[in-house]
């Protein structure tokens, strides 16, 4: 491939050969190859310092992660062939798992695609171009789509920050065809429906499904509190899973309404109440009028979308722990999550402990969860390994014995 070379420092390319897709701007031999010679989104060959070919790569020259590896083969063209390629290896795993097209379809660096992000809604395809290098490959990605999944409509969803840190503007468009109102989603049977060109990311939380699943075995005859609810995904599963009665909570009345459409759109209204309220207010309500759950759900949003916010961001979420336990009943199950990047596992499971603890809990492990399979890790990224969470079951500490007992 005619392409032009990007050089590394001597010894910066023990990460790229061990697998991982990322460049950073410190670790470019700029007196070499100088990153203000390349354009946003141009493709490189990026080499060792002794110039041994790594793979080809887009680069970014205005970014901190300035080149990002599309492939280890150099010679790849980045072309039509080339992304219906990488489309037919996603199909293909989403196959072994999923029994109707509803799903992510591809998931950037964890299907060896960086800046790319594709979700399906049956014969709709809603995607997110995070790079300068995908964003401008973008007729060339629609083409590979259309060829491989013969969709009614493909939209943009290009309103992510991510699109801030590559010095990219914000959009929302229909690519292809004419955009539905709604995105209809079948989750293990389950009906849902979110709006097409608003909401929140791509439409739906795809990675969540597998982690509702598992929580719905253990919900039949108990009352269950679904936090961050969004539209409702795990309320309604919860009610249709035979939950006796299941609340629904979200800070956004957007949220709200879809949740309880949803919720009638499964016949499970009466079991579902959808509540519009800041959720570490509604559990100190709950706490303090006396009001338990058998089961909930805690799913908040990333609340460290950065490194240095890691200690804040520990402290909130043993915050809303702490306040979901003071309204789990005794013998009750919590399902604790965490979507941050930056929070591992273990960090998560400490959260919990120290929670427990303070809530005078007996705290035990029943499941650790991470994202579906539609959301594969890439082995070299622990990036892509990004979203936790524990079912832990909670017993109430027995009061201690009086004197002589």
């Amino acid at each position: 491939m005619d392409a032009p070379l990007l050089t590394l420092k001597n010894n910066e390319e023990r990460r790229l050969r061990a697998g991982h897709l990322w460049v950073f701007s410190n670790e470019v031999d700029t007196k070499k190859t100088p990153l203000t010679a390349f354009t946003p989104g141009q493709a490189a060959v990026v080499t060792a310092s002794r110039g041994r070919p790594l793979g080809i790569a887009t680069v970014n020259p205005g970014s901190l992660i300035c080149a990002r590896v599309m492939d280890r083969d150099p010679e790849t063209r980045l072309d039509v062939a080339f992304f219906r390629g990488r489309l037919r290896d996603a199909l293909a795993l989403r196959g072994r798992f999923y029994a109707t097209p509803h799903y992510r379809l591809l998931f950037s660096e964890g299907d060896h695609v960086p800046g790319l992000i594709l979700d399906r809604y049956g014969d709709v395809v809603v995607g997110q171009l995070t790079t300068a290098g995908t964003d401008g490959l973008r007729d060339v990605i629609l083409e590979a789509i259309v060829a491989e999944t013969a969709p009614r409509a493909v939209l943009w969803r290009n309103d992510t920050g991510a699109r801030d840190l590559e010095g990219l503007p914000r959009a929302v468009e229909t690519a292809y065809g004419q955009a539905p109102e709604t995105l209809e989603i079948n989750e293990d049977g389950a009906l849902f429906a979110v709006p097409a060109l608003a909401g929140q990311k791509t439409g739906w939380f795809y990675d969540m499904r597998e982690n509702r699943t598992a929580l719905c075995q253990l919900v039949a005859g108990r009352t269950v509190l679904d936090l961050f609810a969004y539209a409702g995904a795990f309320s309604v599963r919860a009610a249709l899973a035979g939950a006796a009665a299941a609340v629904c909570l979200d800070s956004s009345e957007t949220a709200r309404a879809m949740a309880a459409a949803n919720a009638a759109r499964n016949g499970v209204a009466g079991q579902v109440e959808t509540v519009r309220a800041d959720a570490a207010a509604y559990l100190e309500e709950c706490a303090a009028a006396g009001r338990t759950f058998d089961v909930v759900s805690l799913d908040p949003p990333a609340l460290v979308k950065r490194k240095k916010d890691l200690e804040a961001g520990l402290k909130a979420y043993e915050r809303l722990n702490r306040l979901a336990m003071d309204v789990l009943a005794d013998d009750g199950i919590l399902m604790t999550c965490s979507c941050s990047q930056h929070v591992d596992a273990w960090e998560l499971r400490r959260v919990a402990l120290r929670a427990a603890n303070a809530a005078g809990r007996r705290a035990q492990v029943l499941a650790q969860g991470r994202q579906g399979p539609d959301h594969p890790a890439h082995p070299a990224m622990a990036e892509t390994d990004y979203l936790k969470s524990f079912t832990l079951r909670l017993l109430r500490n027995a009061p201690a014995s009086g004197p002589g007992k």
